[in-house]
């Protein structure tokens, strides 16, 4: 997982590559001398640090989709929400989507700022036991673009991790932009001597969703990162008022279920559209809490029971290793 300065010129192989500092790209950087001596190859002491800060940390996982739009941010939400609720559970919500940080409004955070403290910064508290961390915090306006290479969207995530006063937390959730890029191999790598227990795959029932997704997983398998399970979002429309369902992204190749099947996943279950999602998000507000008895509250109860019973086991698993 190569790392590129902000300073770097254009093709740097990046600082703990092969080539570091020997390539004709290096000629002339200020980094050169550096990268050439080998230093630059050793572990990032960062990764150390945020081991020692997530040690409070019981459980860790991240909300991945190959896919743009197909409900991450929502889904990594209404997750910290349920998990939250009814049994005492301290939680936080960390949005690393740096260009596109949408958590803030969906939680209802929107305007809240960051307070620095004599721990590190302090987290957006939606409930005394649901805490939130996003860029849109950093923001002055939910208008202003973020326009950063990679390793400064790095750095951004580095900090979040080992600068954030999280304290002692059941889970921590992060949400992620789309893609298999900078954002997501440095919150593995960062959290690589912490462990994380798994990743929760979104997708939509359509094949040019899946085709994405699909990458996401070998992503995933490349850095050996478990795999929680599979959601299928926006599967099907339940009509709110006759309760007859429409398909409005058929599955024409089988959707989620047939991917879990030929991948060996765990389908973790289908969430249905419904307008009133989208409303609660907009509004700030837990849709959950909404409408508890529409079938896509339902469907959010069950997965997310199938991913505390996946967590409980990943504990209990390595509670006998130790």
């Amino acid at each position: 997982m190569a790392d590129i300065p902000t300073d770097a010129p254009e093709h740097c192989p990046g600082t703990t590559s092969e080539q570091a500092g020997k390539s004709s790209a290096c000629q002339g950087c200020p980094n050169q001398t550096i990268c050439a001596s080998g230093a630059t190859k050793a572990p990032d002491p960062a990764i150390e640090e945020i081991k020692l800060k997530m040690a409070t940390v019981k459980h860790k996982i991240l909300v991945l989709s190959g896919k743009g739009g197909v409900g991450k941010s929502t889904f990594s939400a209404h997750l910290a929400h349920a998990l939250s609720s009814g049994d005492s559970k301290e939680v936080a919500l960390l949005d690393i989507d740096i260009c596109g940080p949408s958590i803030p409004r969906i939680v209802g955070l929107e305007g809240e700022q960051v307070h620095q403290s004599g721990s590190g910064w302090s987290p957006v508290y939606v409930e005394d036991n649901l805490a939130v961390m996003s860029i849109g915090f950093l923001l002055g306006s939910p208008d202003d673009a973020v326009i950063w290479r990679g390793p400064k969207k790095n750095g951004m995530i580095k900090q979040f991790l080992r600068d954030v006063d999280w304290g002692e937390l059941d889970y921590l959730v992060v949400d992620t932009p789309p893609g298999t890029s900078d954002e997501h191999l440095s919150v593995v790598q960062y959290l690589s001597g912490a462990g994380i227990d798994g990743a929760v795959i979104i997708t939509t029932p359509q094949e040019v969703s899946l085709q994405d997704v699909r990458k996401e997983i070998r992503f995933c398998q490349k850095v050996k990162l478990p795999v929680i399970g599979v959601v299928e979002n926006m599967s099907g429309f339940v009509c709110p008022k006759c309760k007859n369902t429409s398909q409005i992204f058929p599955p024409t190749t089988g959707g989620a279920q047939r991917m879990c099947e030929e991948l060996g996943l765990t389908l973790l279950g289908k969430v249905p559209l419904d307008p009133r999602i989208g409303r609660s998000c907009d509004e700030g507000k837990s849709f959950l809490n909404e409408v508890p008895d529409s079938p896509a509250a339902a469907a959010y109860q069950t997965i997310v029971q199938s991913i505390k019973n996946y967590c409980s086991s990943n504990l209990t698993s390595a509670a006998h290793t130790d």
